[in-house]
């Protein structure tokens, strides 16, 4: 075991933030498990570690399954941030089983690959509009115009979210995701906070409207398991609904403007892409490696395990680095090289075990449609700026991507 005090690692640091890659790189030589003091984590830099533990059920994504946060050793939240944390408590990615297995079952019907496959015309039409749009105004913010639009479009549309009601969805995603970053200050809680509240009243008033005229959304569909015997309480719906747009909106788009910003910076393989479509679906999966849009994956130890000799106790909170597994040069040739033409890519962008993104199907059709409209409809896709970075470790993106053809 390793003290991570003297490390490059710091989750704060502007430098740190445009390329954490380097001190991923300085962590893996230091050890398999370090201990990180500014957040009282176990940071676990190595792929085949992190690959483990994902899959290791003395580990979880809550603890409150089996234990009080007394016997943990924890305290519990502040009363001011309750809102927040029913609203996240209670959806399946912060859920073990009995109740993750139940809730994954019903919404896992909504992601069948046949289903997906069907919303296939629908994506690339959408996204070949979006572009259509951007070609016609000669340039634009790629993540306002293109990253963002698809994704939350797609996903709103199935749950039934009408086109009128979409507009806060986005700035409701993003300041609930404020939360997941290390150490969130208290400005950030609130408007957390505020948008768990503003959220949640929106969808409980959808499901009121959908009990009572069903449509062929997911919404309807949930509604209509929890009248056939599979529960699912009301704030299981809502926290369902919340999550499923939190990860279109944030993972997806982060993904499409990550890629892009690598591809300029990489112009032989954008060249390559340009010249060869069919490169694409591998171009999605390296992309997604080479810049992971969620750097950081947390679980709390639930009994005591071992790490190379170094034993890590209940209670403990361990912080796997999807960034730094993702180019370990273990599993990874030339990890710090793009390469749209890598055949052996196991990255673990999407996580693994049961909490593996259950969205992951639709995620890359999504991203391979806007990336195949843009290559077609603007083959002269140029970076007009250099982009802005968000001040964030845990969820990886930019301020923008401003591009003129």
């Amino acid at each position: 075991m390793a003290a991570a005090d003297d490390l490059r690692f710091d989750p704060w640091d502007p430098a740190f933030l445009a390329d954490p890659y380097p001190a991923y790189a300085e962590l893996r030589g230091r050890g398999r498990v370090i201990r990180y003091e500014p957040t009282q984590q176990w940071l676990v830099p190595h792929h085949a570690d992190v690959s483990a533990l994902l899959r290791d059920r003395r580990l979880g994504r809550t603890y409150q399954h089996r234990f009080t946060h007394e016997d943990f050793g924890r305290s519990a939240p502040p009363a001011e941030h309750e809102p927040f944390h029913t609203l996240n408590d209670h959806g399946m990615l912060d859920l073990e089983p009995p109740d993750h297995t139940r809730i994954r079952r019903l919404v896992s019907k909504a992601f069948t690959p046949r289903t997906v496959e069907r919303l296939k015309p629908y994506v690339r039409q959408l996204a070949g509009e979006l572009v259509d749009r951007l070609v016609e105004a000669g340039g634009g913010d790629l993540l306002r115009d293109v990253a963002e639009p698809l994704p939350v479009a797609v996903i709103a549309e199935m749950l039934g979210i009408p086109e009128a009601d979409r507009a806060p969805l986005r700035p409701w995603s993003a300041d609930i995701c404020g939360m997941y970053e290390l150490n969130p200050p208290e400005e950030t809680a609130a408007k957390a906070v505020r948008a768990s509240v503003e959220f949640s009243g929106y969808l409980r008033e959808l499901i009121a409207a959908r009990r009572k005229e069903p449509g062929e959304d997911l919404i309807s569909g949930l509604i209509a398991a929890h009248d056939e015997g599979d529960r699912l309480t009301e704030q299981e719906m809502i926290s369902t609904a919340v999550l499923l747009l939190n990860a279109g909106h944030e993972a997806t788009v982060n993904a499409t403007v990550n890629g892009w910003w690598a591809l300029f910076r990489n112009p032989a393989q954008l060249a390559a892409l340009r010249a060869d479509h069919a490169l694409v679906p591998a171009a999605v999966e390296e992309l997604m490696r080479y810049d992971t849009p969620l750097q950081l994956f947390e679980r709390w130890v639930l009994d005591e395990i071992e790490i190379d000799g170094t034993t890590i106790p209940r209670g403990a909170e361990i912080a796997m680095l999807f960034g730094s597994a993702n180019h370990d040069p273990e599993v990874f040739r030339n990890p710090e090289s793009l390469d749209l033409t890598r055949e052996e890519n196991p990255h673990i962008s999407f996580s693994a075990g049961i909490h593996y993104c259950i969205g992951a199907p639709l995620a890359r059709i999504e991203l391979a449609a806007s990336m195949t409209a843009l290559l077609e409809k603007a083959p002269t896709l140029t970076l007009a700026e250099e982009p802005r970075r968000k001040p964030n470790f845990v969820i990886r993106g930019l301020e923008d991507l401003n591009v003129t053809i």
